[in-house]
């Protein structure tokens, strides 16, 4: 399988459908329902996963409920779907997209013409933020990133790893560093499938060995994706950015942030403000249902960390570069 536009997720033969995560890199399953608490569960599964895409499954679930003409069944997958992943603001812009047109008295034709909409944007927006990155960052040559920002995480080519690729296929990169990310493993699980698919030299290593590489110099930038900026430029992403934030500011490498303007919340000042998922400490004792650890423990498992505004070198976005102080347009 080669991942293009759009192919993780979408809506085809009157069905959406998905590639299962949380099944990768040895299984490429795709599932396909209309079921609203299907793909609310695959959410909160991580079966989908990644701010954008959340959006995407989210305003597709939210157009399919209303199937039936049933104000009382899409209200109901509304509030469900609106619990699933808390941090990731792109949840609410999709779920919100869909609301407005069902207050508006749109039907549901309307609701997932909307749907299919807002995935086009988001397919559009992640072509813009590759397109500047690699303006940015033309004549780098080794990037570290962390977790999964490509196609599994969108509903397009990707956020901070499609970047990671444009700039490859303009001026080919050296080596690409991908940090394991623990507790779910979604830098060797997915970004080293994307990665090994597109043909990018790329290592993996435990998110513990950042520093030990970038000490040596084999590190010239990093960048990640965001689940939600705050006005301030204060960003929540996957737990482990804050670290490398710190590691790169203390090593004099730059740290960028790739994102869509959607992912901006601009009803918070700054990263205090926004809510961080705490998750199964399950996730922690044990790998794919393998314990590795006394289940006895006790094991706590934030899902995200925050990292401060003056530790991110820029935010690319689908409108351009914003550097610190931060001051966003829409």
């Amino acid at each position: 399988m080669i991942i293009s536009d759009s192919k993780a997720l979408g809506y085809e033969g009157d069905t959406f459908f998905f590639i299962d995560q949380t099944k990768l890199p040895f299984e490429e399953v795709t599932v396909r329902s209309n079921d609203y608490e299907r793909i609310s569960s695959a959410i909160e599964r991580l079966e989908i996963r990644g701010a954008p895409a959340i959006g995407c499954a989210a305003a597709y679930a939210l157009a399919l409920s209303y199937q039936s003409g049933s104000e009382e069944v899409f209200l109901t997958a509304y509030d469900r779907l609106r619990r699933t992943r808390p941090t990731a603001v792109n949840l609410f812009h999709g779920l919100d997209a869909i609301y407005t047109v069902f207050r508006n008295g749109g039907g549901f034709g309307d609701c997932l013409a909307e749907a299919r909409e807002y995935h086009q944007k988001d397919i559009l927006s992640c072509r813009s933020i590759s397109i500047y990155g690699a303006e940015l960052l033309a004549g780098k040559k080794r990037p570290v990133t962390i977790c999964n920002t490509g196609a599994f995480a969108v509903g397009g080519e990707g956020t901070a790893l499609g970047v990671i690729k444009r700039v490859h296929s303009i001026n080919p990169l050296e080596l690409v560093t991908a940090c394991e990310t623990r507790p779910l493993l979604q830098g060797a699980r997915l970004t080293a499938f994307e990665l090994d698919k597109a043909g990018l030299p790329f290592r993996l290593i435990a998110d513990s060995a950042a520093a030990f590489f970038m000490s040596r110099g084999e590190i010239d930038f990093a960048i990640a994706g965001a689940d939600r900026i705050a006005a301030n430029g204060d960003t929540a992403n996957k737990i482990g950015t804050l670290m490398l934030a710190q590691l790169c500011n203390i090593y004099s490498i730059p740290f960028y942030i790739a994102a869509p303007v959607s992912t901006i919340d601009f009803t918070i000042g700054s990263g205090s403000e926004i809510p961080v998922e705490f998750r199964s400490g399950s996730e922690l004792n044990s790998v794919r249902g393998v314990q590795i650890t006394s289940e006895k423990y006790p094991a706590v498992n934030p899902a995200f960390d925050v990292t401060p505004s003056h530790l991110i070198s820029g935010i690319i976005t689908d409108n351009g570069l914003f550097t610190h102080p931060y001051s966003f347009t829409k």
